[in-house]
């Protein structure tokens, strides 16, 4: 606009000046003679200044609503506006856009990446990737054009490792300026360190023990799977002593779940609670169901500690023990490399019990009931639930917790009916730094440290986390250290506030909604530019949006091609290919 504008003027004075060298002389005495001058050279030619061309705004649209998923089109109204519009109501919206899964790279880079900027990331965050060595560190640099305040050190380095004691022995040493999830039994030694500082993460996450119910899994059949009867689920539920779990590998703050979403969570603990450890009844419960002499199984987990499950290897065996001692259930323990882990579990082709765990992404139902058993959910748990998909559909659309509070009160009692998993721990947590530091040190409730808000007085800041992320393109990710790491380089229309869970303009100034929160405008922040240098518009937001929403967009590539953030908090995707 501000283009179009500067060349209409340009015409409009260069008209003027060719109509006042045409009109006629003005009227005046004789003139005398001009001094003699040296003849004027004539000015250089230069070419004329080719006009910008005006800007073009791409859209994407459903045909219609009956396609499943929440969304009806994304459009770029203009350069610097993006308006969507939803099927359905969702005061949840400004929450989850804002999550670092649907940050905006430019469309140029999707597209030479082939959709899986795996690796190289472009963002517009007060970091870019610098280096990845693979195994070893991942290395930042501060960029120098970030529209925003600039990044306190130079450098960023992250680093890793699973084991508690040697994050500690680092931060120790010196070697590092903070580190992630101390171990439970270092949380004291921490605390009585004058060089260092813990800072306590709330505890908005939930660790659960998972089952698949479905059928066939790979050629598994299932049908003769004990796992895939509900009472077995529930005598399983009944049979394992989650207290003793948290009390004896889980540090301060952590308590036993009474649901699936913590009590922080508005209508969280609504409904009954969970099934108490009763060993008795829990045996009698397997021998009705026909499996009075217990059976065997497997138990697959990751060995990676989280903020919901500190020492997974210890957790892990001491269910195992549990479940032979009171069921005569014979499990066999089975790790896993990470990634391939979350693959596993997330396309449902994990056929026994499995550890897993979720970290809020943002306070609301729709991030921890309505990701995990909604419309949208993944294979994970198997075959859904039509009470609990109904009932956390009918929840999701209101926009007062009163409103929503019969939904998720039926959702959560219908979770306990079907024991698709067991809740186990609402895992306390922290993070650890240098005493000292400049800045903002701090730890988040959602687990998104911003390291360009603290500094050591030197160039460089080292994080340590307790494992090596798995990519950067976070569209295609749910593991939380590729998360962070996603969230130092890119970032969304709004975002969440340091250290807490207020939602905040980012590239988005502001935004509205009309009255049946089924539209929602978004207008851009101007003059913002990406790591390589190409300008920020509404044709990037369309694009990075769309790579996700439109399974038949030759850019729907990612990582594993999950793309299960989108699929769990919107549903269904546009033009999902036939099951």
């Amino acid at each position: 606009m501000k283009r179009n504008l500067f060349l209409a003027l340009s015409l409009l004075i260069l008209a003027s000046m060719a109509l006042a060298a045409c009109g006629p002389a003005a009227t005046s005495a004789p003139a005398e003679p001009a001094a003699t001058t040296a003849p004027v050279e004539p000015a250089a030619t230069t070419a004329p200044v080719e006009p910008s061309a005006p800007f073009e705004g791409v859209s994407v649209a459903a045909p219609n609503c009956d396609y499943g998923g929440e969304f009806k089109s994304i459009e770029a109204v203009d350069e610097f506006t993006v308006k969507v519009s939803l099927c359905v109501p969702d005061p949840a919206f400004p929450s989850k856009i804002a999550f670092s899964s649907f940050a905006i790279q430019p469309a140029e880079h999707l597209e030479a990446t082939g959709g899986s900027p795996l690796e190289n990331p472009v963002g517009t965050g007060p970091y870019q990737v610098a280096s990845w060595e693979r195994g070893n560190q991942l290395v930042f640099s501060r960029f120098d054009g970030y529209w925003g305040e600039p990044a306190m050190s130079k450098t960023l380095v992250f680093r890793w490792s699973t084991e508690s004691a040697q994050r500690l022995l680092e931060l120790q040493s010196g070697s590092v300026d903070g580190i992630d999830n101390p171990g439970p039994d270092d949380f004291a030694t921490i605390e009585a360190d004058s060089n260092l500082q813990l800072i306590p993460r709330p505890a908005l996450n939930i660790m659960y023990i998972g089952f698949n119910n479905n059928p066939k899994v790979d050629g598994f059949d299932n049908s003769k799977n004990p796992l895939a009867n509900e009472k077995v689920r529930e005598a399983i539920a009944m049979g394992i002593d989650r207290q003793r779990i948290v009390d004896n590998f889980y540090p301060a703050g952590s308590e036993v779940a009474s649901h699936f979403s913590p009590c922080a969570i508005p209508n969280g603990c609504v409904g009954e609670d969970w099934y108490g450890f009763d060993a008795a009844a829990a045996k009698a419960l397997l021998a009705e169901a026909g499996y009075a002499d217990g059976f065997e199984t497997v138990l697959n987990y990751r060995d990676v500690v989280r903020s919901y499950l500190p020492d997974p290897n210890i957790v892990a065996q001491d269910i195992q023990t549990q479940l032979k001692t009171n069921l005569n259930i014979t499990v066999k323990i089975e790790v896993m490399e990470s990634g391939a882990f979350l693959d596993a579990a997330d396309s449902g082709k994990l056929t026994g019990l499995y550890l897993l765990g979720w970290g809020a992404d943002y306070p609301d139902q729709t991030n921890f009931l309505g990701y995990h058993f909604g419309a949208g959910s993944s294979a994970q748990f198997g075959d859904k639930f039509p009470d609990i998909v109904e009932a956390l559909d009918k929840g999701a659309q209101l926009a007062s917790d009163a409103e929503r509070a019969p939904f998720y009160e039926a959702a959560n009692n219908a979770i306990k009916q079907h024991v698709p998993m067991i809740p186990v721990a609402h895992g306390g947590s922290a993070v650890a730094y240098k005493a000292g530091l400049q800045g903002n040190p701090h730890s988040s409730p959602l687990g998104n440290e911003s390291f360009a808000v603290m500094g050591n007085g030197t160039d460089t800041f080292v994080w340590m986390q307790n494992a090596e992320p798995i990519s950067l393109y976070c569209a295609d990710e749910t593991d939380g250290e590729s998360l962070r790491a996603c969230e130092q380089v890119t970032q969304s229309l709004l975002g969440y506030e340091i250290g807490d869970t207020a939602v905040e303009p980012v590239l988005a100034e502001s935004y509205e909604a009309n009255s049946d929160l089924t539209e929602w405008t978004f207008h851009l922040r101007q003059g913002v530019k990406f790591h390589d240098g190409s300008s920020f518009d509404a044709n990037d937001v369309v694009t990075s949006l769309a790579v996700q929403w439109d399974a038949a967009n030759p850019l729907h590539k990612g990582n594993t091609g999950a793309f299960s953030y989108w699929s769990g908090l919107f549903g269904a995707f546009l033009n999902a290919p036939a099951q």
